[in-house]
């Protein structure tokens, strides 16, 4: 459940409400012996007897050996860091060392439902109202005024106006106790200041996080071409919606045609190539209308043509076409034709519960106090005069570096497939009046579902936030168990030989140990962060890799071919993200009260659309032994 409130502004955008402040317990580092058992219980579904013994040898030889004492240097070092996690630093290098190119491997979108009021949904009006919206929402938060978000462990006993009222009279240096108590986390809110103003820079072996506050312009992006105006004034208010909105008829209606040579497309490269490209960049004089670029307070992407279809959508706002995106600002506000719109965001900075939290409060405020109406009249002003358009210099080498660039995001696009499924025999209501985890479901059904295609069990990853912790990032959950194993053998190999009691009974097995693993994760009792954060010390003292981290089971468990993430938000129409390995798939989903979405992108090497008809006749067969009915195979 979301808290949110949006405190009250006056015209120019300033803030005119009250703060709260919260203190924050530390991501933990867990016992090396509970990561330990964690770690055997996720391998056994995926290994054989021959294999599991191999790896439960090494996995204990290292938990005495060389294991504890990393352990042990790991703890002594987070005791010294008490302003961090232990996980800050280490998932940051994971991010910015990586050279893959950050469209489909980590930019994620999650695209916003329409207007409610159909004639709001005009590109115009839903471009003002949302950069008006973005900006009310970036002084808010910097004015200190943003209320955190409030994670409920059990929402029941905390997620009630009774606790909001008396927490709120708690002086803050308690509050975090009060709600502690009652297991309620305020959410940790240091990603957010990276929302704006921020790009990632390349640059060779590791990238940078770059961010200027000062700045007060927009970047504003159509048909590949670079516009920048103020939206802040000298003052340090928003400038004028009336105002916003002038400038950006005038940019809708600049017959600029689209450049040759595309900068946008360069964003999409290997990240040393790109480093390289850049600095050829910096070099021939387009020092400045770079400056604009990486300083802007987002960018905005207008594309000119209308949404088809989800699959349309999920392909414009996942990749799009190169050219009207620059993929390292933190993230791009794209606003389709039809005033269809969505959010690609660059992962290193912050997850996703960041950029939700942006998403929902934008959605509110542009649709509840939309800043003008399609009947509102843009001021009269020079536009021409406040908008400036970007010029780039480009030799010949930079016009090679993008026509390869585009040739290869071309090229990857081209493979991947987007599909979907809405499943509508069910949903959160009748799991949970089952008393079932509606999640631990769906998860199943995965499982399930590629059991019936492949007739495996392969690594499968769910991200959970650890936002309830100082500096915390994710971390993983397991679904793949010897629970959902033995279920879905059930299920799909054996169906005949049992009861339909003794299959509600796997599945209560099921979603009992996949609450469990998701209650750990939640609180910094997951294995995988912590196993990475001791393989991270490793390598930073020169020590030779352990044993246990070069056993081919622990490789296989991080290749994760099934990579899954949940979202659902009264904001957000669908989200999604491309396959983080080659034969892997991409899954977004969201358990709706009464039904189930579920967007999948993969590879040539799978068949996405097979997977997720899989996944639905999974569905069916739970939910039909759910409700008492016999299955036929």
């Amino acid at each position: 459940m979301l808290l949110h409130r949006f405190p009250v502004q006056d015209r120019a955008g300033n803030v005119l409400n009250w703060t709260i402040t919260t203190g924050q317990t530390r991501l933990p580092v867990p016992k090396l012996e509970d990561t330990i058992k964690r770690y055997l219980n996720a391998q056994k579904p995926l290994l054989n007897d021959d294999q599991f013994r191999k790896t439960e040898e090494l996995a204990h030889q290292f938990e005495k050996g060389i294991g504890r004492e990393l352990h042990e240097q790991l703890v002594a070092q987070d005791k010294q860091n008490k302003h961090t996690s232990y996980i800050t630093g280490p998932w940051f290098d994971m991010y910015l060392k990586s050279r893959d190119p950050v469209v489909l491997n980590f930019n994620a979108f999650m695209s916003f439902n329409p207007d409610p009021k159909s004639e709001y949904n005009d590109q115009l009006t839903r471009a003002t109202n949302m950069t008006v919206s973005a900006v009310r929402f970036m002084k808010t938060f910097r004015a200190g005024y943003l209320e955190p978000e409030v994670f409920h462990l059990n929402p029941e006993k905390s997620d009630t106006e009774i606790f909001k009222k008396i927490i709120r009279f708690v002086p803050s240096s308690l509050s975090w106790f009060g709600a502690y108590m009652v297991n309620a986390y305020p959410l940790d809110m240091s990603q957010y200041f990276r929302l704006f103003n921020s790009t990632r820079l390349p640059k060779l072996n590791k990238d940078e996080l770059f961010t200027d506050e000062k700045a007060k312009h927009l970047l504003v992006m159509r048909k590949g071409n670079f516009y920048v105006f103020d939206v802040i004034d000298r003052d340090g208010n928003m400038v004028k919606p009336s105002e916003i909105q002038a400038h950006l008829k005038y940019i809708l209606s600049d017959n600029s045609p689209a450049p040759d040579f595309p900068l946008g497309y360069l964003t999409s490269e290997n990240r040393d190539t790109w480093a390289l490209l850049r600095k050829n960049l910096l070099d021939s004089g387009n020092e400045e209308a770079l400056q604009k670029v990486d300083s802007a307070l987002f960018c905005l992407s207008l594309d000119d043509f209308p949404i088809k279809d989800f699959v349309h959508l999920s392909h414009t706002m996942l990749h799009g076409d190169g050219a009207n995106r620059w993929y390292d600002k933190s993230f791009n506000l794209i606003i389709a034709k039809d005033g269809t719109a969505g959010i690609n965001f660059e992962h290193s900075w912050g997850d996703g519960v960041a950029v939700l939290r942006f998403q929902n409060e934008v959605f509110k405020d542009s649709t509840k106090v939309p800043a003008v109406s399609p009947q509102s009249q843009p001021a009269s002003v020079d536009s021409s005069r406040a908008v400036q358009k970007l010029d780039f210099k480009l030799n010949d080498a930079l016009k090679a570096g993008i026509t390869k660039a585009k040739q290869k995001f071309d090229a990857s696009v081209e493979a991947l497939s987007i599909n979907m499924i809405q499943f509508h025999e069910g949903g959160k209501e009748l799991l949970k009046q089952k008393k079932v985890s509606p999640d631990a479901v769906v998860q199943l059904a995965f499982q399930m579902a590629f059991l019936q295609q492949y007739n495996q069990t392969v690594a499968t990853y769910e991200s959970c936030s650890t936002a309830a912790f100082k500096h915390g990032r994710t971390e993983t959950i397991r679904p793949a168990s010897i629970h959902t194993k033995k279920c879905s053998e059930a299920f799909v190999k054996e169906l005949s030989k049992h009861s339909t009691e003794e299959l509600q009974k796997l599945i209560v097995e099921c979603s009992k140990y996949h609450g469990r693993l998701t209650k750990e994760a939640a609180m910094g009792q997951g294995f995988d962060r912590h196993l990475f954060g001791l393989r991270y010390l490793a390598l930073s003292k020169g020590i030779a890799l352990p044993d246990f981290y070069q056993d081919q089971a622990y490789a296989r468990l991080n290749y994760n071919i099934i990579s899954t993430s949940t979202l659902v938000s009264p904001a957000v129409q669908l989200g999604g993200f491309g396959p983080v390995v080659p034969d892997g798939y991409g899954v977004g989903y969201q358990v709706h009260d009464g039904w189930i979405g579920c967007n999948v992108s993969s590879y040539p090497t799978r068949n996405g659309k097979e997977f997720l008809q899989c996944i639905h006749k999974s569905l069916e067969n739970i939910f039909n032994v759910l409700k008492g009915k016999k299955v036929d195979s």
